[in-house]
This record gives C-alpha cells, structure tokens and sequence, in this order.
C-alpha cells in the first residue's frame, strides 16, 4: 500500500504563486508515475501534470502554458506542483496520484492512477 498527502494549498490572490506538495510514503519503491490532477467546482477532475520516476521525463497538460512545475525531492519522497501567476480559473482541489504499472503514454488517464491522496484546495480570488 501507498499513501500519498498533499498540503500546500489555501487562499491566495490572483498573481500570485504557489508551491503544492505531495508526501509520499508506503510501498515507495513500486511507483513509476507521479502526477498532479485538479477538479474544479461542478466540473470534471483534469490532468495537469505528471513525472517518470526513473529518467524524469515530464508531461504537462496543453492548458499549463509554462506556469506549472512539477518536480521531486527523492530524498525525502516529495512531489511538488509549482504554480506562479495563479488566475480565478485555478481554483479546485488538487490532487497527486502514483501508478504502479510503469504507463508509458495516456497519462492523463485518471483511470490508470492506483493511489490517490485526499487533496487539497486551491482558491483564487480575483
């Protein structure tokens, strides 16, 4: 088992930036890919970003536009989700998911994530 815990999230003003993070702890070892995924009030929860563990390759989502970061601490089995320039439409709860059978492409395929963290929110007043 795995279990993943965001923190990091709160009420910020439009403009600003903010770090996401993402504990990691449990069966460590088995993971292949870490991502971040975001639902918004009313809508359907979207892929953001997501990062190899081995080789680090990263993929984002066409909406991220250069303001999202992902990014790891091995050390210490932390994920984190950069984002500067924070706009209204960024408002939603955050997720981190980990999949464990090494996918190699569709990694904004909700479906494909085995562990999931309980969230956190975001909120951007204008």
């Amino acid at each position: 088992q795995a279990q993943l815990v965001e923190s990091g999230g709160g009420l910020v003003q439009a403009g600003d930036s903010l770090r996401l993070s993402c504990a990691v702890s449990g069966s460590t070892y088995s993971f292949y890919t870490i991502a971040w995924f975001r639902q918004a009030p009313g809508k359907e929860r979207e892929f953001v970003a997501a990062m190899k563990r081995y080789g680090g390759s990263l993929y984002y989502a066409d909406f991220v536009k250069g303001r999202f970061t992902i990014s790891r601490d091995n050390v210490n089995y932390m994920v984190y989700l950069q984002i500067s320039s924070l706009k209204p439409e960024d408002t939603a709860v955050y997720y981190c998911a980990a999949e464990v059978h090494n996918i190699q492409s569709n990694f904004q395929n909700g479906a494909a994530y085995d562990f999931w963290g309980q969230g956190t929110q975001v909120t951007v007043s204008r």
